[in-house]
């Protein structure tokens, strides 16, 4: 690249730029308004096991999106808070099944108002159209 087309090069037109900016307002307003007692994956990982209950944590790393060993490193944080609990399957004892605790029902519940205010700070400057807009190509760019 030459000089003046690397002088030229519009970082607001770059999309990696954009989501790494945007990620970090996602982890300054999740850290004001969520605060430090769940990570936003952690969080996810309780979400989805409140609708998937005994998902074992391959098929849930699968569905987060998460690295495997990131997310047992996750889910012996979890199990040692007693947010979740960690079975062995019957069939494959390789495999450890995951279900919400008690506690771990009760923090999803209490985080989620806080973490749907990220939502609305991150949204804040879109109209409702707008949201939409974007949550659908998001969505779309995800599962690509």
């Amino acid at each position: 690249m030459d000089q003046l087309s690397a002088a030229a090069f519009d970082l607001l037109a770059a999309p990696g730029h954009l989501i790494r900016r945007a990620q970090q307002q996602h982890q300054a307003r999740w850290a004001e308004l969520v605060g430090s007692e769940l990570t936003s994956v952690q969080f996810a990982v309780l979400a989805k096991l409140a609708t998937d209950p005994g998902t074992d944590q391959n098929s849930l790393a699968g569905a987060l999106s998460i690295d495997t060993s990131t997310l047992a490193d996750v889910c012996l944080r979890l199990a040692a808070r007693d947010l979740i609990d960690r079975e062995r399957s019957e069939t494959d004892a390789r495999r450890y099944r995951l279900f919400l605790t008690a506690a771990g029902r009760a923090a999803l519940e209490r985080h989620i108002p806080a973490v749907d205010a990220v939502g609305e700070a991150l949204l804040a400057p879109l109209t409702e159209q707008e949201r939409a807009t974007l949550l659908r190509l998001l969505r779309r760019v995800i599962s690509a």
